[in-house]
C-alpha cells in the first residue's frame, strides 16, 4: 500500500509550472557556485534556476517553524547543522506528534543524490522531495495542506519575507506560494556542500591529512575484503549519483540483510523499502545507499535508525547481516534471500574494526557545521 508520506504522482503536479515573466527579459546572470575542490556542478532543474536571492529566502524559510501548520516545527528542526544536518535520533515525530517511520538523513552533499527519501523511485528532484515533509497529512510532518492560506498570510505579513520573496521571484503575479516556497528550499539546499574533511584534504594531495589508522581503514574501505566501496563508491560514497554533466542518473537501491520478519525477505510493514512501490517480492528491503559524509554526526544508522554506533554498522556487514533474537521483528536477515550478495561474512581483526572507524570519522567536515552561510538567519543580529 502507498503511504502518504511518499510524493504521488498527483502531489507532484503541483509544480508542473514555472513562474512565469517577461519573455523579452535578459537572461539571469548564471549562479556563481562556491565548489569544493574537484566537486562536479550539481545537476538543476530547468525550471528552477540557482540565483543568489532564492537560496536567501531558501534559508529563511528552512529555519522559520511558521512553515508548519502549527507554527511549532521549521525544516531545521529534524536536520540540525551541528548534526550536519541530521537529528541524533532513530525516527522523527512530525509538527503534531506523528510518528515519521523513517531516519532524518543528513543533508551533506544532497545535491548529488538520484533520489530522494530512503526508498522512492519517483523522487528525482529536492523540489519533488521537499512536498512530502510540507504537504504529507498521513504522518503529518509540517502539517502545510489544512492550513496553507494561513501559513502563506505569516510569511506575507513578515517585515522580512515580501522583500525576499519579490528578490527571489520578480516576476512571480503572488510572490509567496507553494511553488516558490519550495524551489526556495530546495535552491537552499542545493548549497549545502561539504568538501573540507581530512579526507578531502588527503585527495588534494595533503597526505598528513589522515592518519595512519585512517589511511589503513581507507584501505579496507576501497580493498576486497571489506568491499565497502561497491556501494560507497565515488567522490560523495554513494551509488546514488547526480551532477549536472551526468547522462543518466544513477538510481540504485540494496538490500543489507538488515530484517527477515517472516523467513522469506518481509520487512516491517511500515518500511518494505523500494518493495512498497514495485509489490515485487525482490525489492522488499531494498533502500537508496546513504552519502557518508560526516557520517560520525549523523547517528543512529539505517533507514530506520534502528543501529546507534558506527562501531555496531562494522559489525552489522562483518556479520553479513543481522539476525534479531527478540521484540516484534525476529528474523535472520543474515539469511534474507533479497539480501544483496556483497553482504556477506568477513573478518576483521580489533585494530582493523578501529582503523576502519577512524577511516569514517575522517569523512567529518567540522567547518561544514559550523559554516555562517547555512546557520539559523533569524538569530543573526
Amino acid at each position: 500500500m502507498f503511504r502518504a508520506w511518499k510524493v504521488s504522482a498527483a502531489l507532484g503536479a503541483l509544480l508542473l509550472v514555472g513562474c512565469g515573466g517577461d519573455e523579452g527579459a535578459p537572461p539571469p546572470t548564471p549562479y556563481a557556485w562556491k565548489l569544493p575542490a574537484g566537486f562536479p556542478e550539481p545537476f538543476v532543474p530547468a525550471d528552477n534556476p540557482m540565483s543568489d536571492a532564492k537560496v536567501e529566502l531558501g534559508r529563511h524559510l528552512f529555519h522559520d517553524k511558521r512553515l508548519s501548520g502549527n507554527g511549532t516545527m521549521a525544516c531545521v528542526s529534524c536536520h540540525e547543522q551541528a548534526r550536519a544536518f541530521s537529528d541524533g535520533k532513530p525516527t522523527p515525530r512530525g509538527s503534531t506528534g506523528d510518528h515519521v517511520a523513517r531516519n532524518s538523513p543528513g543533508l551533506a552533499n544532497v545535491a548529488y543524490l538520484a533520489t530522494y527519501t530512503w526508498a522512492n523511485p519517483l523522487l528525482e528532484t529536492l523540489e519533488t522531495q521537499a512536498l512530502v515533509p510540507l504537504f504529507n497529512e498521513f504522518p503529518t510532518e509540517l502539517g502545510v495542506t489544512p492550513r496553507l492560506e494561513e501559513v502563506f498570510q505569516r510569511l506575507r505579513d513578515d517585515v522580512k519575507y515580501p522583500e525576499l520573496f519579490r528578490a527571489a521571484f520578480p516576476d512571480a503575479v503572488e510572490p509567496v506560494d507553494r511553488e516558490t516556497i519550495v524551489k526556495a528550499l530546495a535552491s537552499f539546499q542545493r548549497t549545502l556542500l561539504s568538501g573540507g574533511s581530512p579526507y578531502d584534504r588527503y585527495l588534494q594531495g595533503e597526505r598528513e591529512a589522515l592518519t595512519p589508522e585512517a589511511r589503513r581503514g581507507m584501505e579496507l574501505f576501497f580493498g576486497e575484503r571489506a568491499e565497502c566501496y561497491h556501494c560507497h563508491s565515488g567522490r560523495h560514497l554513494s551509488n546514488s549519483f547526480r551532477s549536472k554533466d551526468s547522462v543518466l542518473p544513477n538510481m540504485q537501491f540494496f538490500n543489507n540483510g538488515l530484517y527477515d520478519v517472516d523467513g522469506k525477505g518481509a520487512y516491517p510493514l511500515d518500511n518494505p523499502g523500494l518493495f512498497e512501490f514495485t509489490q515485487r517480492a525482490e525489492d522488499q528491503g531494498r533502500f537508496r545507499v546513504p552519502q557518508l559524509r560526516n557520517v560520525e554526526l549523523t547517528a543512529p544508522y539505517m533507514h530506520d535508525g534502528s543501529i546507534a554506533t558506527l562501531e555496531a554498522v562494522i559489525d552489522h556487514y562483518v556479520a553479513g547481516g543481522r539476525n534479531v533474537t527478540e521484540g516484534p521483528f525476529v528474523g535472520d536477515g543474515r539469511a534474507n534471500p533479497n539480501k544483496d550478495p556483497l553482504v556477506r561474512p568477513f573478518e576483521l581483526t580489533e585494530s582493523e574494526r578501529a582503523d576502519l572507524v577512524a577511516f569514517l570519522k575522517s569523512l567529518t567536515d567540522v567547518e561544514f557545521t559550523r559554516d555562517a552561510r547555512f546557520a539559523n538567519p533569524w538569530e543573526e543580529p
